[in-house]
């Protein structure tokens, strides 16, 4: 009897003590007591708060986040987005089993499947099956299959019928084996998939009665298909033929990539992504004529200056067009001084007032605001005092200024670089031709 109550006190002394570490043996307690006791100590309130968070999710958003390590932001988005539609595991675990079956490893399908997930609502026998069938007829191994999707799975998002096989069929064309069409196409799904095949077929149409050898061709596709993509590449064509490349000869194909690898690169160095600026050069083909200087110009000042954010300038690539000095730093400084006033609305534009003309602008940010002559005052001295029109070459001193402090601080090229990266490639190049 003594005993008994010793383990009754024992017990609740365990149950009602804050201490994480019990002062007795464990193994003189009844076994009941034990189950008590670790049910009150097994789940941390991080980790019921993250349960109960789950829950209150739809299950294809819980299933991505417990399954895949999604985030909760990047699995609302997914679901809001329509590309996850599954109440029960039976699709995605026939893709998962799909994916097993062709030699992916788990962590590889988890890769995929973060870029990807659209791929968990679809029937794999169905929508994939057909792809990798034809894929491996073409002479790529399993292997290779593996590692050229995990990278870039993007390609299982287009038809076979519609898309892939009328791209292997223009690519054999010019690609030597169709083993190299294949690893083309896997490789650069993200340039494909916003080029129309009728554009690449008038681009390429275009290259040849410009005169540019097929081999240039072939090596363009190889390594900067996003080129055929583009809606006024004649501009690109003529400036390297002006920089004095003979279009006859291969090294006119890696001039043309110099001048867009030197655009498209500095975007990206701005925060861009692949897919987006070829998306812009693609709706916009007249950023392609912008010079490098002048995005980077912008971009400084829009970041550096403004500590604004370089992705608001997606949904305006005209901005690239505009006069820095005569309206984007003008409108800016007015624009800069209503935010930090809090007289701008939450979630107002910050690109839409620099489209709009300038008594449209002066009439929304300036004189309705009881400011207006502070306002009207800094706008105008932005005019005409601290830019002058000193000019260099048609680059003002503050121009100037700027493109040195890129060149030095930044690791932006200065607007010579081109030209001098070009001059190397004629000067390698003639070295090649008299040896």
């Amino acid at each position: 009897m003594l005993k008994w109550l010793l383990h009754k006190n024992v017990v609740l002394d365990l149950i009602t003590t804050k201490s994480t570490i019990p002062k007795f043996n464990l193994l003189l307690l009844p076994s009941f007591s034990l189950r008590c006791c670790s049910t009150t100590t097994t789940t941390s309130p991080s980790q019921s708060q993250s349960q109960s968070e789950s829950d209150r999710h739809p299950f294809p958003v819980s299933y991505l986040i417990n399954d895949f390590g999604f985030s909760t932001q990047s699995a609302l988005k997914a679901f809001n987005k329509k590309q996850v539609r599954f109440n029960t595991l039976e699709k995605p675990n026939s893709v998962i089993t799909f994916f097993k079956s062709h030699g992916f490893s788990y962590s590889k399908i988890c890769i995929i499947i973060r870029k990807q997930p659209w791929l968990l609502s679809l029937d794999p026998h169905k929508r994939l099956l057909p792809k990798f069938k034809f894929f491996l007829s073409k002479g790529v191994s399993s292997s290779d299959i593996v590692s050229l999707l995990t990278e870039n799975p993007r390609i299982l998002q287009f038809g076979l019928g519609k898309r892939i096989i009328p791209l292997f069929e223009l690519l054999s064309r010019y690609l030597k084996t169709n083993k190299d069409v294949i690893v083309c196409l896997i490789r650069h799904s993200s340039s494909f998939s916003v080029c129309p095949c009728r554009r690449i077929v008038a681009n390429i149409k275009l290259m040849r009665d410009f005169g540019v050898c097929d081999s240039a061709i072939e090596r363009l596709f190889q390594t900067r298909p996003s080129i055929f993509g583009s809606n006024d590449l004649i501009k690109s064509l003529e400036e390297v033929k002006g920089s004095g490349f003979d279009p006859s000869m291969t090294i006119f194909g890696t001039a043309l990539m110099t001048i867009w690898d030197y655009k498209f690169d500095t975007f990206k160095k701005w925060g861009w992504s692949n897919q987006t600026v070829i998306r812009v050069f693609r709706f916009h083909p007249d950023l392609l004529s912008t010079s490098i200087d002048k995005i980077n110009l912008v971009m400084n000042f829009w970041v550096n200056q403004l500590g604004w954010d370089s992705l608001a300038l997606i949904k305006c690539p005209l901005m690239f067009g505009y006069s820095l000095h005569k309206r984007i730093i003008p409108r800016a400084s007015v624009l800069q001084y209503l935010l930090t006033k809090g007289l701008l609305e939450k979630n107002a534009s910050l690109v839409k007032p620099f489209t709009y003309s300038e008594k449209l602008f002066l009439s929304k940010f300036v004189f309705r605001f009881k400011e207006s002559d502070y306002l009207l005052k800094l706008y105008e001295d932005k005019m005409k005092l601290e830019y002058t029109e000193e000019k260099n070459n048609g680059i003002s001193f503050y121009d100037t200024r700027l493109l040195t402090e890129l060149a030095r601080g930044t690791g932006k090229q200065p607007f010579w670089s081109v030209n001098v990266q070009l001059a190397v490639i004629m000067v390698s190049d003639s070295r090649k031709n008299t040896k």
